[in-house]
C-alpha cells in the first residue's frame, strides 16, 4: 500500500487552516495543522512532511523565518501563504527558500494545483535538456548535474538544492550557449499551472549562482532584457 504524502499546514487562523486541511484530505494527502512557528519547526523533524503550507503572520517566530529555519537542514517543499501581495514580499519569501507564494484570499481549486505541481516536480523528474543513454545527466569541468537523483557536484563536493533551483541549473546546462526568455523558462520549470511573475526566475538564478560561481569554462550568462544562458568558454 503506497503511504500518503504528508501536508504540514502552519496557519494561526484557525477556520483558514481547518478548510485547507478538508480538501486536502478529500484529495488523500495526510495532513497536520499548527498555529505558531516554533510548532512547526517541531513539526517539521517529527510528522517529517513532503510539503508544508506556511503562513506568514503567525505568533512568535514569524513565516520567514520558519522558512529560513527549514532550509538550514531541508529542502521540503514550502508553499507560502500571505496577504501581502507587494513584490518585495513575494521575492522575499522566494529568496528564503519558498517554492511557491499565494496571496490570500485564494481559491481551494488553485491552491490544489499549486500543491500537486509542486509535489509533481518534486517527487518525479521531467525529462527536459539533452539526454543520452536514457541518464538525465550533463556534466562541465568541476560540475555535474544529475536530475535522475537530484545531485549536484560542484568543485568536488555536493551542493543541496532545492528541486527548482536545481531544475533550472540542469535545463540551462543541458542547452549550453542557447538564449532562454524569462516567460520559456517559466513554463519548462514551473509549468502552465503556475502562475506568476518573471520575477520569480530572477530569484532562483540569485541563488543558484550563490551557490554555483562563475568558471573560467562556463557560467551562468544574464541576457538583458530577455533572460538567460549557459555559457561553455
Amino acid at each position: 500500500m503506497v503511504s500518503k504524502q504528508r501536508i504540514l499546514i502552519v496557519d494561526d487562523d484557525e477556520n483558514i487552516a481547518e478548510l485547507i486541511s478538508l480538501y486536502l484530505i478529500k484529495e488523500c494527502y495526510e495532513t497536520k495543522i499548527v498555529y505558531d512557528g516554533e510548532t512547526a519547526l517541531e513539526q517539521v523533524q517529527i510528522f517529517k512532511p513532503n510539503l508544508i503550507l506556511l503562513d506568514l503572520m503567525l505568533p512568535g517566530i514569524d513565516g520567514y523565518q520558519v522558512c529560513r529555519e527549514v532550509r538550514k537542514t531541508s529542502n521540503v517543499p514550502i508553499i507560502m501563504l500571505s496577504a501581502k501581495g507587494e513584490t518585495f514580499d513575494k521575492v522575499l519569501g522566494l529568496e528564503l527558500g519558498a517554492d511557491d507564494y499565494m496571496i490570500k484570499p485564494f481559491e481551494t481549486k488553485e491552491l490544489i494545483a499549486r500543491v500537486k505541481a509542486v509535489l509533481r516536480r518534486y517527487h518525479m523528474p521531467q525529462t527536459i535538456g539533452v539526454i543520452s543513454n536514457n541518464t538525465q545527466f550533463v556534466e562541465y569541468e568541476d560540475l555535474s548535474i544529475n536530475l535522475d537523483n537530484y545531485a549536484v557536484l560542484y568543485e568536488g563536493h555536493n551542493v543541496e538544492m532545492p528541486p527548482k533551483e536545481l531544475e533550472l541549473l540542469y535545463f540551462l546546462a543541458s542547452s549550453p550557449n542557447q538564449v532562454f526568455t524569462r516567460e520559456q523558462l517559466l513554463d519548462h520549470i514551473w509549468g502552465y499551472e503556475y502562475i506568476g511573475d518573471t520575477r520569480t526566475v530572477d530569484v532562483h538564478i540569485k541563488r543558484i549562482r550563490e551557490k554555483i560561481k562563475d568558471h573560467p569554462h562556463w557560467s551562468i550568462e544574464t541576457i538583458w532584457g530577455i533572460g538567460y544562458k549557459f555559457v561553455t568558454k
